[in-house]
């Protein structure tokens, strides 16, 4: 059999493919066709195999920071410390069923794609039609497509009669394409093949039939398929900077560990078990056992609060990912676009107007000058509106969500059109009866109709391609409603006006008929027409993404726009929604010419990019990630799924999206607008915050309480915090004050702050040093108070438990510091804190009131009732670390303000 791939179908004449092909007008025989079908298998993409729901849950738990977790369980559990190993055996076991929970449908891409292939089909088998299941088509076999119909295989038409097809989930191409049988040159574009029909796109209109040239993976659906199984997806910021913390906070703690161990056991000459002990309460001390699950909580409230804004997030990480892109390099039909045809302009003999109004709805004013134009002073409207209305076949449906067409897309456009000319809602004209109509076909690029008045009157009304058009016309209507010579050069600079600003040019004519006429030719036609006008129309741009591509510039976010569309009307819809060097457009030809290096020069610049394959959105996804950028990538089409996947934040379209994009997305937007972008990556944003300010807060406090024990044995002296004590202040602030960090809510100048560099360290130069400042402020707090116990005398219990209310009290004022990184914390608003702020701090309160003054958690925690006067002290401590922690940061804001403005 011939490889279809290096023949180029589109670029063979039909009566050669059929030969290509061993079949005929008559399609195969059965024995034939069941002989291909065990040569080739069904129609449809190979079953991957299932992953394994237990690996892929142990998967969950190949993390150093588990590792090490699970190593200090391990020990406790040997030293028959129960109580510390079922806690750290509890948050790594919840940490882990929250990851495979949110995580474990993400292999579902394949089963989308494999989705669209149609499940039935009309087929030519003998001779004679028949109808069976799109997975036994095989090359070679004839098939039968009409409108509404989902292609179900790679087709080379051999017959097609006014054919279209929407192919704008494979190539982007926002209008119903043409299709025919001419062969095309072999090199052009997957949007140029006009004698291609592509597997899983819909025939619009008119009627075919095509040999099968490729099925199954052999598909350009099928190669799209393989794309996305090579891709590889990359792992978001957050988790490889934890991992990468985790992998030095191992070897931190062991090498600190080995050197207690020697010095404790050489030098102080202590007893091994409780020297060993003490280290263990060490490692307890150091390692940040709470912060995975409070991390995986902080994400899973930043899904919440993206559901709120139509975001719903797959994947938890992708969340802090989108908060920190870059780039955002979006599809435009569909997602810039409303994916909907509305006339813009109408260019008569003379004036020109603009029409307004949303999508399909036959509402909205026309306006010439400025100012509305009623069509009893323009009767040119009139006529524009007659031929628009009588010479089409779709038909306008209202709807709960809105006006919706049945037909062509372009043909509802001027449907709608024509009820905002005369106010005649979605059915103008309905007293004229249709008498006979020539349909639009490819060869001769027009339609026309013959229509019959209420008066008996007749009348001819044609539409079609301008060129085509003016080729029929004999004159053109005078702005005194007469008739004058036409003008063609005039009326072809009108044309190339309306297509440099993007808009998809159709021309209307007309010419009075005999009453008696009742069948027309195209004889009726030719030199014999009065040229109306030009109809300009356009897929418009949302209002709302206007909007949202201004907010994420201001928040430095380069927005580009990636397309299968022509370059002109690339060019013209990235001009209205503001996007940045809108003259500069890129083409898929312009790619192919490039290798990677010039590429990753050109991309950073150039924010238009039109006639792209899935092919170049993947790599131009990589080229700007090579240079260090962080990429969303937003598609509604099986075409975007492969650089959905590749880009760090995939977002996929929900309303008008495909199952593939979908799948292979992290996030999909439910009301398919752009602008709720621009609000997920504010959450994003605040997200990330909050991870930040939980590990400003977790890590500080752990050094602080390790460093507390690592003093006491170098100094020969009793542990000022028992190892129960930690873990106990541990669980209860991680699970209470840490979570609270997680419902903060986004600090003011959130999206006026420029993105985070993608190589930006999880432990910046700030973070250390607020680490060191408050580790040591923790550690002279804690050894102080416990100091100051054990010198006047008291028990060491009550010491140990003065020393560990003063770490939580610390920790709570620290939590009102750490709610503002970016601004002063000591505000009105900011002292007042949140709801959960307020409970956490209760709760924690209550809690340590009850284990230090109840007495049978006395006997299990090991503390001692604490005096009103020494209470008082410690809340006092508190304050002092609050005051001198707010007065170094507004000091570093001081300096940082001049250099910022």
């Amino acid at each position: 059999m011939t490889d279809t791939r290096e023949t180029a179908p589109h670029a063979r004449p039909a009566a050669d493919l059929l030969d290509a092909f061993a079949t005929g007008p008559d399609g195969l025989g059965a024995g034939e066709a069941a002989r291909r079908l065990t040569e080739h298998g069904p129609n449809r993409l190979p079953e991957p195999p299932a992953p394994n729901p237990v690996l892929r849950f142990l998967g969950h738990f190949h993390n150093v920071l588990i590792y090490v977790l699970i190593a200090s369980a391990a020990v406790t559990a040997a030293l028959q410390h129960w109580i510390d190993t079922g806690v750290i055996l509890a948050v790594v076991l919840v940490n882990a069923v929250i990851g495979y929970i949110q995580e474990g449908r993400a292999e579902q891409a394949m089963a989308a794609i494999r989705g669209m292939l149609a499940p039935q089909s009309t087929v030519l088998r003998d001779g004679r039609r028949t109808s069976l299941d799109a997975a036994g088509l095989v090359p070679g076999d004839i098939v039968l497509v009409e409108a509404g119909d989902r292609v179900p295989a790679d087709l080379r038409l051999i017959a097609a009669r006014g054919l279209k097809a929407e192919e704008a989930v494979l190539t982007g191409e926002s209008v119903p394409v043409d299709k025919g049988t001419a062969p095309v040159a072999a090199e052009v574009s997957l949007g140029d093949r006009s004698p291609m029909l592509f597997s899983g796109t819909l025939v619009a209109a008119g009627a075919g039939r095509g040999v099968v040239v490729a099925t199954g993976a052999d598909t350009q659906i099928g190669r799209i398929s393989g794309m996305l199984g090579r891709v590889e997806t990359l792992t978001t910021p957050l988790v490889a900077q934890m991992d990468r913390f985790a992998r030095w906070l191992t070897l931190f703690i062991l090498i600190v560990a080995g050197a207690l161990l020697s010095y404790g056991y050489f030098v102080d000459h202590l007893p091994f078990s409780e020297l060993f002990m003490a280290v263990v309460g060490l490692s307890v001390a150091a390692i940040p056992e709470g912060l995975p699950a409070v991390l995986t909580i902080t994400l899973a409230v930043g899904v919440q609060a993206m559901a709120r804004r139509n975001a719903i997030v797959r994947r938890l990480p992708a969340i802090e990912t989108l908060g920190s892109v870059s780039v955002i390099c979006s599809d435009k039909t569909g997602t810039l676009t409303r994916n909907e045809m509305m006339a813009a302009t109408l260019a008569a003999a003379g004036r020109v107007y603009s029409v307004g109004g949303s999508g399909y709805a036959p509402e909205g004013a026309v306006r010439w000058r400025e100012a509305d134009a009623h069509p009893d002073e323009h009767a040119v409207l009139t006529e524009i509106a007659r031929a628009a209305a009588l010479c089409n076949d779709a038909r306008l449906r209202g709807a709960e969500d809105g006006w919706h067409v049945e037909g062509d897309p372009m043909e509802g456009a001027l449907i709608a059109l024509a009820g905002k000319i005369t106010g005649d809602g979605a059915e103008p004209l309905r007293a004229w009866r249709r008498a006979d109509a020539i349909p639009f076909d490819a060869a001769h690029r027009y339609m026309a109709t013959l229509h019959h008045g209420r008066g008996g009157e007749a009348c001819i009304h044609v539409k079609g391609a301008p060129e085509a058009v003016l080729a029929l016309c004999a004159d053109q209507r005078a702005p005194d409603g007469g008739v004058a010579p036409l003008d063609a050069g005039h009326w072809s600079d009108e044309v190339e006006a309306l297509a440099a600003e993007g808009q998809r040019v159709i021309a209307v004519a007309a010419r009075p008929a005999p009453r008696e006429m009742e069948t027309l030719e195209s004889a009726d036609l030719e030199g014999r027409l009065t040229l109306i006008g030009l109809i300009g129309l356009i897929d418009p741009p949302r209002a709302e993404a206007i909007e949202a591509v201004a907010e994420c510039h201001a928040a430095g976010i380069r927005v580009k726009m990636i397309t299968g569309d022509h370059a002109a009307t690339a060019r013209a819809i990235a001009a209205r929604i503001g996007l940045t060097n809108h003259d500069r457009v890129l083409t898929g030809a312009d790619l192919e010419a490039m290798d990677d290096a010039a590429l990753a020069d050109m991309v950073v610049e150039t924010d238009i990019f039109a006639r792209t394959s899935p092919a170049h959105k993947l790599r131009l996804v990589t080229a700007l990630q090579a240079r260090g950028l962080t990429v969303a990538m937003t598609g509604d089409g099986v075409n975007d799924a492969p650089a959905l996947k590749r880009a760090d934040a995939g977002i996929a379209m929900g309303l008008k999206g495909s199952e593939a994009a979908k799948e292979a997305a992290e996030l999909v937007l439910a009301d398919d607008n752009f602008a709720s972008i621009a609000a997920a990556v504010r959450e994003g944003r605040t997200v990330y915050d909050n991870i930040k300010k939980v590990i400003s807060w977790t890590l500080p406090t752990n050094a602080g309480e390790a460093m507390t024990i690592i003093l006491a044995l170098f100094a020969g002296l009793a542990l000022p915090i028992t190892a129960v004590q930690i873990l106990w202040v541990n669980l209860v602030t991680a699970v209470t004050l840490g979570i609270a960090l997680a419902f903060e809510p986004s600090e003011p100048g959130t999206m006026r702050r420029p993105p985070r560099p993608r190589g930006e360290p999880l432990l910046t130069g700030g973070l250390i040093w607020q680490l060191v400042l408050v580790s040591g402020l923790f550690l002279a707090a804690v050894f102080g108070v416990f100091l100051y116990a054990t010198d006047r005398g008291y028990p060491v219990e009550l010491a140990q438990t003065m020393a560990m209310n003063t770490l939580v009290v610390l920790e709570i004022f620290y939590l009102f510091f750490i709610r503002n990184i970016h601004g002063a914390s000591l505000r009105l608003s900011a002292l007042l804190g949140t709801r959960v702020v307020w409970i956490s701090v209760l709760t924690v309160t209550g809690l340590q009131v009850a284990i230090t003054y109840l007495p049978p958690l006395q006997r299990i925690m090991g503390t001692a009732p604490v005096p009103l006067a020494d209470g008082v002290i410690i809340v006092a401590i508190g304050a002092v670390f609050f005051a001198l922690i707010e007065t170094e940061k507004q000091m570093r804001l001081a300096f940082r303000a001049p250099a910022a403005g």
